[in-house]
């Protein structure tokens, strides 16, 4: 600890030894700590005088400037109207094994101008905890914001930062507020985007039996049992064909299977994926731009439906092709063979309107096209058995059940594109569009396309498949009408109903030769 300390003490005039008081320039002290003395600076001639004066007591006279070099030391200051004491705080010189404490007094003392002198290092030592504390009171002063309407007082400049679950909540009072004035102002004025819903007019379910009227006398009475029991009271028809000779099994609801039909939807997407593959313009491996950045095989374009991907095959093919491959598939003429009451299903002879999107519209969608359950279910048959297009047609007595012969109508060179075709059906069933067959049936494999779409207020669904079994070769093609709850994947649940229905009752097992019907010879008719 430094023993040293600061007395001060009237000293003559360096200038002038006469003068009774020293000049304004010579009332400056100076500690210096390394010397333990006090320096009387004369400030008038620059000489500096060092004098010992750490034991001198004297009176102090009002406007002296004294400077404290030693910055640890705590200085006391009483100041009062009569006197002045200086003094060093809890600070003694120990001498001759007393007490000495140094004390200035003077009568009339008015004021004391002090200046505190520091060695650089003991600045440098003491700014950082002085920025500290005009930071620390900056920052409380403007801490103190006014309550809106209880102070007229302006607002700090500094900005407060809130939490972003704060700022979140302020700006959802901010729109809610900005929200009940707006509509204060007009409330007409809204900003809220509009859905379109379609609205439909027909009904999905009947409650009447809608097998009333049916011709059953030549049908398979196990098929047609489970045609029904899947069907339920879904408004739609179930026609069941043996694809190796056009044989009708069953058909449900015969008066909804025999009218002029409906848009095919995305069913008319196996005619175009066949005649694309026949013209050399794809192959199941070929991409399929359908947006900037992004393209499509065959396979995956017929596992998801992808309406993109045929457009483009439609507007590749162009119309007049298309018609000739329609036509020849067997789109636009009648399907069965002396079937009463057998409606003729529509191919235009003339392309979609541009405007309502053309070929590719009709290729994608089916516009224009009218399709009856029998066109569709005569071509999955003809691509299940290697290419022969079959007339259909429906026995109504036991009789013509014995003396049935198939009579084919043409054959079609599709045989070498029927797996490219069959890979995208199989996917539809597996992971597409016809994944709700799988709810109820997996234990063979089916191959399928769904369709979906709507017109005038009637929604369509659509389901074509056949099984891939070595035994029970069948084709089912499930036709819905209704609203909102028909569209092609229940139609596809549909038919896993009955294909769950026909599996239970043996029909993919191997028959033994007793339990076969004798096969007939095919017989090439023109009708």
């Amino acid at each position: 600890m430094r023993r040293a300390f600061l007395a001060a003490a009237k000293t003559k005039n360096p200038c002038n030894s006469c003068a009774k008081r020293p000049c304004d320039p010579c009332r400056v002290l100076i500690f210096c700590p390394g010397e333990r003395k006090l320096q009387k600076t004369h400030e008038c001639t620059g000489r500096a005088r060092a004098q010992n004066l750490s034991t001198i007591q004297q009176h102090l006279s009002p406007g002296w400037v004294y400077r404290f070099g030693n910055a640890e030391w705590q200085m006391s200051l009483q100041s009062s109207r009569s006197s002045l004491t200086i003094g060093k705080a809890n600070r003694t010189k120990q001498k001759g094994g007393g007490k000495a404490v140094l004390t200035a007094s003077g009568a009339g003392v008015n004021q004391l101008r002090v200046r505190g002198m520091m060695k650089k290092s003991q600045v440098c030592r003491y700014l950082p905890a002085l920025i500290a504390f005009f930071v620390f009171v900056g920052t409380s002063f403007a801490a103190k914001i006014s309550t809106p309407g209880t102070s007229s007082t302006k607002k700090t400049s500094r900005k407060v930062s809130e939490s972003s679950r704060a700022s979140a909540k302020m700006s959802r009072l901010r729109h809610s507020r900005r929200t009940v004035r707006t509509r204060r102002v007009s409330k007409t004025r809204r900003h809220r985007r509009h859905r379109y819903v379609e609205h439909f007019t027909a009904k999905s379910f009947v409650t009447t039996d809608q097998t009333v009227g049916d011709i059953t006398a030549g049908e398979d009475p196990v098929v047609r049992q489970a045609a029904i029991d899947a069907l339920g009271n879904m408004n739609g028809t179930v026609v069941a064909i043996d694809p190796t000779s056009g044989r009708i099994l069953a058909m449900v609801n015969q008066k909804l299977a025999l009218s002029e039909g409906a848009t095919p939807c995305s069913t008319i997407k196996l005619a175009v994926g066949l005649a694309a593959l026949s013209e050399g313009i794809i192959t199941r491996t070929t991409p399929v731009k359908i947006s900037p950045h992004h393209y499509l095989t065959l396979t995956q374009a017929l596992a998801k439906s992808n309406n993109a991907y045929f457009a483009a095959l439609g507007r590749s093919l162009g119309f007049e092709r298309m018609h000739r491959y329609a036509t020849e598939f067997g789109l636009g003429e009648l399907a069965g063979y002396n079937i009463e009451g057998e409606h003729l299903g529509v191919y235009p002879d003339e392309e979609l309107d541009a405007k309502l999107g053309g070929i590719g519209r009709m290729c994608s969608f089916g516009d224009s096209i009218s399709m009856t359950p029998l066109q569709l279910g005569a071509l999955v048959s003809a691509m299940a058995n290697g290419g022969t297009l079959y007339y259909l047609q429906h026995p109504t007595t036991p009789e013509e059940v014995l003396n049935f012969q198939p009579k084919v109508k043409r054959s079609l060179e599709i045989a070498k594109y029927l797996p490219e075709m069959s890979e995208g059906m199989a996917g539809a069933v597996q992971y597409g569009t016809a994944r709700p067959l799988r709810i109820n049936f997996s234990e063979e494999e089916i191959l399928g396309k769904t369709g979906t779409c709507s017109n005038s207020g009637t929604r369509y669904g659509w389901f074509a498949s056949y099984a891939n079994t070595d035994y029970g070769h069948i084709v089912t093609v499930v036709f819905l009408e209704g609203g909102r709850p028909t569209y092609g994947p229940k139609a596809a649940e549909i038919a896993g109903r009955m294909y769950r229905g026909l599996y239970d009752h043996s029909f993919f097992v191997a028959k033994n030769p007793e339990e076969k019907t004798t096969e007939s010879t095919a017989v090439g008719v023109s009708q």
